[in-house]
């Protein structure tokens, strides 16, 4: 199994889902080359482990729910389980929340964010595991949920602002709308390109560096690698989601 390699590449190895992996390679991949897009190759991979961490994220909510129902399920269990791991994300993203965005606001947009923030988090840590695959290395999954964040933003703007929401790309004088108006829209086109690419090369380096020493010192050596690359899997998903905050923050901000 190679660096890109995973657990989900024996599957190719099954008359059926080779067949389905080629009816998708016909139907989806890129054919045309030009500019910096040479030629490529069609995976599925990225996919089958973002429905992995989709449903590893369900089946910890369901239990989360399944607990908070029970007869005593307001007080705190005493072990460490999925409840609590759980409560400690909402919990701290929750409080990052009202500190950007107010209580209100962290009240109204937690659904987007905290799910933002499992996908995210549980994405990431699957770079520390030896032969899973991780979708946050993939531009395309990157992309996806980050022009889920630049629609979300935009649509909070609308419905905060209306129509009076665009006034603020033309800039706060009609003499300077030329100049301010396509400076706002490349801004604001970078923003999800920002997003996608910063998450999709900090974690692709630390997949990097850890495979890396586990192919060459399989024993101890990597561990203070992956202790790093499990501080880089936090960070990122709190960059991710506090950048996230900070543009439906500023969308739906009166003050401007």
């Amino acid at each position: 199994m190679g660096e890109h390699g995973s657990w989900t590449d024996f599957l190719l190895e099954l008359p059926a889902f080779r067949e389905i992996w080629g009816n998708a390679d016909n139907a989806l991949s890129r054919k045309w080359e030009g500019l910096m897009f040479g030629s490529t190759h069609f995976t599925l991979t990225h996919v089958l482990w973002a429905i992995i961490v989709v449903a590893i994220v369900i089946f910890g909510a369901l239990k989360f729910n399944a607990s908070v129902k029970k007869k005593d399920g307001m007080i705190p269990p005493k072990g460490f389980g999925f409840r609590t791991f759980f409560e400690m994300i909402v919990d701290g993203t929750y409080g990052m929340m009202v500190q950007v965005m107010g209580e209100k606001g962290a009240k109204q947009h937690l659904p987007l964010i905290g799910s933002l923030a499992f996908f995210i988090f549980f994405s990431n840590i699957m770079a520390l595991i030896p032969g899973f695959g991780v979708p946050t290395t993939t531009l395309k999954t990157n992309i996806g949920i980050a022009l889920l964040v630049f629609l979300a933003t935009h649509y909070y703007g609308v419905k905060e602002h209306g129509i009076a929401y665009f006034k603020h790309f033309a800039g706060p004088l009609p003499l300077l709308a030329p100049l301010m108006i396509p400076i706002e829209l490349i801004s604001h086109i970078a923003r999800p390109a920002s997003l996608a690419l910063r998450l999709m090369g900090n974690m692709a380096a630390d997949h990097k560096v850890v495979f890396t020493f586990f192919a060459l010192v399989p024993i101890l050596v990597p561990v203070p690698f992956l202790i790093l690359g499990l501080l880089v899997c936090v960070v990122q998903t709190l960059v991710f989601c506090l950048l996230s905050m900070v543009y439906i923050s500023m969308a739906t901000a009166h003050d401007h």
